[in-house]
């Protein structure tokens, strides 16, 4: 897969709508340099997938953060992405053996969603318990405990591409067609995950649903976006102020800085540290 896009959907005569994600370039980005256990991709992989579907949501400026935390050997899940698509994520566990399966990492734990929005003064967080046995399953309970309506994910991933099919029962759909959610909930349990990833929508979606009348919106772009961000790591050491910044420096040698959602590391040596505060006094102090 070459390309990473977003289609949102609506099944015109049932009143139930449906985003569509396929992603390869930006999937593959995410994992250059992370050397996670399959186990573990595949769960990123599918929480990618997972934010993007209700990222497509978002109407105004604003950026939705999903986290899995757990007490097993997967402590830590962790995507975001904003209102243009734009995402990053990462994983944390402890060390695996390469069989490890999905169902040994997910053991008790919360999942957290937040979303912060331009127009908000201060962001919405819900914190529910793991409810499920996959990441499907655990939004799906999510979904319809939160929103009242029904909710079916279709998630995969591949160590090159990733891809995700979100279904939604709107209100009315029972009095349009009380069938209807059965019905397209049957069909796209039959969806495979070659299909799934390999299929460009305008096919997938018209043979998936062949009895339906199917309503395509333009393809959106989807990007991984983690650019590198130096002013604002200046600024936190700033913030930490110079003597605290000194004495780790003289401790260490050197101030490194871990950007561990980017995969990044951020360096200042003694000359970066007294350019960093090259305002504040006259003279950098002497290491010993």
């Amino acid at each position: 897969m070459d390309h990473d896009t977003a289609s949102r959907f609506l099944l015109d005569d049932l009143d139930i709508t449906g985003t569509l994600v396929r992603i390869g370039p930006a999937w593959r980005q995410m994992l250059a340099g992370r050397d996670y256990p399959p186990a573990v991709a595949q769960l990123l992989g599918e929480m990618t997938a997972t934010a993007l579907l209700l990222g497509d949501k978002l109407k105004q400026p604003g950026r939705l953060t999903l986290q899995l935390r757990g007490n097993g050997p997967l402590s830590l899940l962790v995507i975001d992405c904003n209102e243009r698509l734009q995402l990053r994520g990462m994983a944390r566990c402890q060390p695996l053996p390469p069989t490890a399966t999905p169902d040994e990492l997910l053991g008790d734990g919360q999942l957290l969603i937040s979303l912060d929005l331009a127009a908000m003064r201060t962001p919405y967080q819900s914190i529910v318990p793991l409810e499920g046995g996959s990441i499907a399953e655990i939004f799906q309970h999510y979904l319809r405990q939160s929103e009242q309506q029904p909710a079916r994910f279709l998630l995969t991933a591949s160590p090159t591409a990733v891809a995700g099919l979100l279904l939604q029962k709107m209100p009315d759909a029972d009095r349009r067609d009380a069938d209807g959610w059965r019905r397209v909930e049957a069909l796209a349990a039959t969806l495979t995950p070659a299909e799934l990833l390999d299929l460009p929508a305008t096919e997938l979606l018209p043979r998936l649903f062949h009895q339906e009348t199917v309503r395509l919106f333009p393809e959106r772009p989807v990007d991984y976006h983690c650019p590198e961000d130096w002013a604002k790591v200046r600024a936190m050491l700033r913030t930490l102020g110079r003597d605290e910044v000194y004495a780790a420096l003289q401790e260490r040698g050197e101030i490194l800085i871990r950007d561990d959602i980017c995969n990044r590391e951020y360096r200042f040596d003694a000359l970066a540290v007294a350019e960093l505060f090259a305002d504040d006094m006259p003279s950098s102090p002497t290491l010993h």
